[in-house]
């Protein structure tokens, strides 16, 4: 038997069950959302089931309420395939008016017009994502980013990574997908993102909506997402990317695509915080390019641990990229936005942690200890313009509760300018 492996999501979805009527959990396919939900379920409806899902199906069409009867919690798994049932859900959980009756999973955005009521008050909603490095075992989470938050004078002096950058490649490259960790060889766990790729690529891109797609164009635009990664590059140059690989695409034809990857959760585009800062210099606002797994990109341009190994420019966007990942999920619990910021002068913070109470951290990501100096002092320098911003009454904004970089490095420590350095291999 598989070992269950904690994850985040675990104690989202306990407390959720605690004070909501449903639960919906939504994410990318393979993430582990089902199994996750399993552990707290006592009964399940699987539509996508080899011998009764048409059977599931058609009493969902029919009579929905009476496919609801069972066991609570009730899993629901992949309730997509059948609109129906949310109304169904929703109308349930008004009657019974108790907690903790059901958990939907999902791997698409649903086209909400599908469905009477968006469920507010009634269905919570969690995304989960793939596993970060903790939940996998590889980061020693010995420096929480909770902690970070609630305690300026955290002595994080020492702490240290048992991750080398050959085993951070590797984790990139293998992704946080739960299956890979059940595989005996390193090849069969690199397999696991080739196959979720053709399998968005072939058939799930066009059942997302019905609109047949071309899975050639799809892997072209994969791969110059890919070639962009961790940028802000604008539409028109990777269509310009897409036509050297595949030939022609429109404007309309470019954001169908986009818009169904970005459904199915294979795209995780993060947008840029704007706040008032009082300043000459234009803030940018397009979204920055990532995927929900940086295995994502890595095997959409046929790279592997070791051709990675002998180009660290390359990995240094696709360790953004995989930082980004886990900072969404050791952020998740509280709520936390993760944003970035850039402005035309070339002033810049990779990452913005912002917690739903207004409390903020300005992040940065340098894979080697060079780069460390330039990111600090970035770091640094925004601060400074936020406070001035503040100190002359443009902006209601209070200073950010710490700088960090996060690196790919063995050991952390805070610098004299108080800026801490932490590798990705000890948070949680």
């Amino acid at each position: 038997m598989k070992k269950y492996l904690p994850r985040y999501t675990d104690n989202e979805l306990k407390e959720s069950l605690d004070y909501m009527g449903a639960v919906l959990i939504t994410g990318p396919k393979w993430c582990g959302k089902t199994t996750t939900a399993k552990q707290q379920c006592k009964s399940l409806i699987e539509l996508q089931h080899p011998v009764h899902g048409k059977s599931y199906l058609k009493l969902a069409d029919t009579n929905p309420i009476a496919l609801l009867d069972g066991e609570k919690p009730m899993l629901i798994d992949e309730w997509q395939m059948a609109p129906e049932l949310w109304d169904a859900v929703r109308y349930l959980v008004d009657e019974s008016d108790k907690d903790g009756l059901y958990v939907l999973t999902g791997s698409t955005i649903v086209d909400e017009s599908k469905i009477m009521h968006s469920g507010a008050g009634r269905i919570k909603r969690i995304v989960m994502r793939p596993m970060s490095l903790y939940e996998s075992s590889e980061s020693t989470g010995a420096i929480s980013l909770i902690d970070l938050f609630n305690d300026e004078n955290l002595n994080i002096d020492g702490i240290t990574s048992n991750l080398s950058i050959k085993d951070l490649i590797f984790a990139a490259c293998r992704g946080g997908w739960p299956e890979s960790l059940n595989k005996k060889t390193k090849k069969q766990q690199l397999s696991i993102v080739s196959d979720y790729i053709d399998v968005i690529c072939n058939s799930d891109v066009s059942e997302v909506d019905g609109i047949k797609r071309n899975p050639q164009r799809v892997k072209a635009i994969l791969k110059s997402y890919s070639r962009n990664i961790s940028t802000l590059a604008s539409k028109k140059t990777l269509m310009k990317d897409i036509k050297t690989e595949f030939g022609d695409i429109t404007l309309p034809t470019y954001n169908s695509y986009i818009k169904a990857l970005e459904r199915l959760y294979v795209i995780q585009n993060i947008p840029a915080w704007s706040p008032n800062i009082r300043s000459a210099n234009t803030i940018r606002k397009s979204f920055k390019k990532e995927f929900i797994d940086p295995s994502i990109a890595v095997a959409s341009l046929n790279l592997t641990p070791e051709k990675l190994l002998k180009n660290f420019e390359t990995f240094g966007f696709i360790f953004e990229n995989l930082c980004i990942r886990d900072l969404l999920v050791y952020s998740s619990s509280v709520n936390g936005q993760v944003l970035y910021y850039s402005d035309d002068s070339g002033l810049e913070a990779d990452c913005i942690i912002y917690l739903d109470d207004g409390r903020y951290a300005l992040i940065e990501f340098k894979l080697g200890h060079k780069e460390i100096e330039k990111g600090a002092k970035n770091l640094l320098k925004l601060k400074k313009l936020i406070k001035d911003s503040v100190k002359n009454k443009k902006i209601d904004l209070d200073e950010p509760s710490f700088l960090a970089i996060i690196t790919g490095g063995d050991m952390a420590y805070t610098r004299e300018d108080g800026v801490k350095v932490i590798p990705i291999g000890c948070l949680c």
